[in-house]
């Protein structure tokens, strides 16, 4: 029988897994590396795998919560709408295609070969597929290369990964409740395929309106100032962003997706074109702030507590994994590249570009872990792998655009 655990006090619990994850965040932003990764070991270290002195209570989960929420959010704010066009232009939508079907395809087929249940292995594709994009961002701007054509390349394609992603996120967490027979299966996914057809008609329908009213001049904006001086309360900008954000997150949730959905395509429309650059900077500011000095720390690190390296058993599964998330993801930025008309070169630096998993895949398996779709040794696998990919890709990113100069 397992010994009792002595549970340290809720705000002691919160000091030591701030300080810690901050400390080692701290550690690996010092090595260029991102300092999520750093938050991650933090939790692992203060938590069941190894000291054990903190597990993941009620509490540390809504504020992981919000850490996802803000998160999201932040992602949003990095993502113009226009670039995402962009990327559904011309040969750009065969890359993104390619970079995102290749490997959702090889994720469902390492399931299906493992003889894993068809909620995991649709969980396993979606992790392989998706791209982190404040990681790759942060990887191009470290390397100097964010402006360059490959280096926007690979940030439109990472946008068109992350928004489809969402999307199928939002489908699928409708279907967690039935029965998983391919009936009900197809029966929920054909309604909630059409609840967010609805939710992206009246998107498409706000975004074009605020293009018809920003292309007149900064009416919006004008407004928004006026009614901020109006306003005598603290961060009155701050506040009415985040109810225009909850009232989508609201929506979508009535709707039956998830609020995250909600809350991405919101921050999407907000742009410096509707509000202002400053009135755009503050809320950045803000909310970074809030998610980076403290939301987002306790969020990684809470990973961390439910991360369990005794629950890997099969090592086979946690290689098939780990090199199928490598070759295919390479592999579909490659292959789109090639297709799109793009010489070997860039095609394979598109391809190492896309690799990193990081925040978002770690979002997406941390939803499905706490709604019962993937266990725990998956959920520690697809942690591992988000963790590898994010850790090796500035490097081989770095010798990819290395050989673009001397070829």
């Amino acid at each position: 029988m397992d010994a009792p655990h002595f549970e340290l006090p809720f705000f002691t619990n919160l000091l030591i897994l701030l300080v810690t994850a901050r400390f080692f965040g701290e550690i690996f932003e010092r090595f260029k590396q991102p300092a999520m990764i750093g938050e991650i070991l933090a939790g692992i270290i203060v938590g069941p795998s190894l000291f054990n002195l903190i597990h993941r209570t009620e509490e540390i989960k809504v504020i992981s919560e919000l850490g996802i929420f803000l998160l999201v959010i932040i992602a949003g704010l990095e993502i113009n709408i226009d670039d995402i066009l962009k990327s559904l232009k011309g040969r750009n939508i065969i890359i993104s295609i390619m970079a995102f079907f290749i490997p959702i395809i090889s994720g469902f087929t390492v399931g299906y070969i493992f003889g894993l249940d068809v909620m995991t292995t649709v969980f396993i594709g979606l992790c392989v597929a998706i791209t982190a994009l404040p990681v790759s961002i942060r990887i191009l701007m470290d390397l100097g290369k964010i402006n360059t054509e490959v280096g926007q390349k690979i940030i439109s394609i990472a946008i068109f990964d992350d928004v489809l992603a969402l999307t199928i996120l939002g489908v699928l967490l409708n279907i967690q409740d039935t029965d998983k027979s391919v009936s009900a299966i197809v029966q929920v996914g054909l309604m909630s395929l059409l609840k967010l057809a609805v939710f992206i008609i009246l998107l498409t329908m706000v975004y074009f309106m605020i293009r018809k009213i920003t292309r007149k001049g900064n009416y919006i904006e004008i407004s928004l100032n006026n009614l901020l001086d109006i306003l005598k309360g603290k961060e009155p900008l701050f506040a009415l962003f985040f109810a225009f954000v909850l009232l989508f997150s609201t929506f979508t949730e009535s709707l039956g997706l998830h609020f995250i959905v909600g809350a991405f395509f919101a921050s999407l429309l907000i742009s410096d074109s509707l509000i202002g650059k400053d009135n755009l900077k503050t809320i950045e500011k803000t909310t970074s702030n809030i998610a980076m000095g403290f939301l987002a720390p306790i969020f990684f690190a809470g990973i961390g507590l439910e991360f369990n390296i005794s629950s890997i058993s099969n090592l086979p599964l946690l290689l098939a994994v780990v090199l199928v998330s490598y070759f295919s993801k390479i592999l579909g930025g490659w292959l789109g590249g090639r297709l799109a008309g793009l010489n070997s070169r860039v095609s394979l630096t598109l391809g190492i570009g896309l690799n990193a998993r990081g925040i978002m895949e770690l979002v997406i398996a941390n939803i499905a872990y706490k709604a019962g779709l993937i266990n725990t040794e998956i959920f520690s696998i697809l942690v591992l792998m988000g963790i590898l990919t994010t850790l090796t890709t500035p490097l081989m990113l770095k010798g990819a655009f290395k050989r673009l100069k001397t070829g």
